[in-house]
């Protein structure tokens, strides 16, 4: 029984990998085949990156990659910084209030992101900070997820580290940099991994309070570019689709192992 619910166990992942995989085959192919073969599979089909150009061209592609590359770095570092200094505070510190404050802080977690649009973009117009990255940014500056990882992290330093760092005159603030943020190293890889690929992507708030190319990071720009009234052709599409995915995509075949063992140690801990 156990061999026969392993064997199912294993026809299953696969179906689910291929179902996962083809979308991303067919984007490949179209993307480089004339747009003639977009919904024609022919192994004698012709290779052209002539699809990749047309994209390059016909869209300012370089200014959303520097858009979003500047969107991620302001929001992760934002983050890693409130997250650091928040679960610091309720790891280490006692104060009144402190796992009430805590409960509000998951509560987050439980709230999605989409149901605080209106009052966001109200509290983003009324700072002028419409149509700019720091907009996209700013609703994401303190993470839930991010303060309960690192409390976890923290929590589970031994005492004595702290005891031997305070007996060499370290302050609070020496403590949490000597101490708690070089052990806390692989929560803080696996959080950053969560961060950079969600923002990447991220589309309906960006699409919101953005409306020029000089704010506007991939994945609206994407959308606005493959939008029917453009006219462009599905191969093109593809094309633009895979510059806008290549590099976390490459991330990931790069750094795969180190991917999960991030997550694993973090789990853990």
């Amino acid at each position: 029984m156990r061999h026969d619910g392993s064997r199912i166990e294993t026809v299953a992942a696969w179906t689910l990998a291929l179902l996962w995989l083809l979308p991303l085959a067919y984007c490949f192919w179209s993307a480089f085949h004339p747009a003639e073969y977009a919904t024609r599979f022919d192994l004698t089909a012709p290779l052209t990156l002539e699809n990749f150009a047309r994209a390059w061209r016909q869209a300012p592609f370089a200014r959303y990659y520097l858009n979003t590359v500047l969107l991620v770095t302001m929001v992760l570092a934002g983050q890693l910084v409130i997250a650091t200094l928040a679960a610091y505070a309720f790891a280490r510190f006692r104060f009144v209030g402190r796992d009430i404050v805590f409960g509000l802080v998951l509560v987050q977690l439980m709230i999605m992101p989409d149901v605080l649009i209106v009052e966001n973009y109200r509290v983003v117009s009324g700072l002028n900070l419409l149509d700019t990255i720091p907009a996209i940014a700013l609703p994401y500056m303190a993470s839930a997820f991010g303060i309960f990882l690192l409390r976890q992290t923290f929590k589970s330093v031994p005492n004595e580290l702290v005891e031997a760092a305070r007996v060499e005159g370290a302050s609070s603030f020496g403590v949490l940099w000597r101490v708690f943020v070089p052990l806390g190293k692989t929560t803080y890889i696996a959080f950053g991994l969560v961060s950079v690929s969600y923002h990447w992507n991220n589309f309906l708030w960006p699409l919101i309070v953005t409306n020029s190319v000089e704010s506007r990071p991939l994945t609206v720009g994407l959308a606005v570019f493959g939008a029917p009234e453009t006219g462009v052709d599905w191969s093109v599409i593809t094309a633009a689709t895979i510059m806008t995915m290549a590099p976390l995509l490459l991330a990931f075949l790069l750094f795969q192992r180190q991917f999960v063992q991030s997550f694993m140690r973090a789990g853990i801990r």
